[in-house]
């Protein structure tokens, strides 16, 4: 493996590691929040809304980051495409949550994690044809 492999593999798997983390630290997050929100004068079908979508943004980034992970682990065809689609997917979602939520340290997290991902995407060599 040249360094150039090691380099792209280093830059998907930090960015990986940095979604887990905004992953894990939306659900320790979820689970403080709820008994708020639970508390709160909304309307018990928006509590549920925000149950699902909290819960999915994080399961979303999970699957994405194991994705991404294990497209590294052997050089193939498909490996570049893979992690590239997995890392606009979401710097895509942190583009688009930006003008409703602002910035906080959640959307720095994904968005960084998202670029780590998609440079080294961009260094993967194209593997055996």
């Amino acid at each position: 493996m040249d360094s150039r492999s090691k380099t792209a593999n280093l830059l998907v798997r930090l960015g990986c590691v940095v979604l887990l983390a905004s992953s894990v630290l939306h659900i320790v997050a979820y689970s403080r929040v709820s008994p708020v929100v639970s508390a709160s004068n909304l309307a018990p079908n928006l509590q549920t809304v925000y149950s699902v979508a909290f819960l999915s943004m994080a399961w979303n980034w999970l699957v994405l980051a194991v994705i991404a992970w294990i497209a590294t682990l052997r050089e193939t065809r498909l490996a570049k495409p893979l992690v590239l689609i997995c890392g606009s997917a979401v710097l895509i979602e942190a583009i688009f949550t930006v003008p409703f939520v602002g910035f906080f340290v959640g959307n720095e997290m994904i968005g960084a994690g998202s670029l780590l991902i998609l440079c080294g995407g961009f260094l993967l060599t194209r593997g055996p044809v």
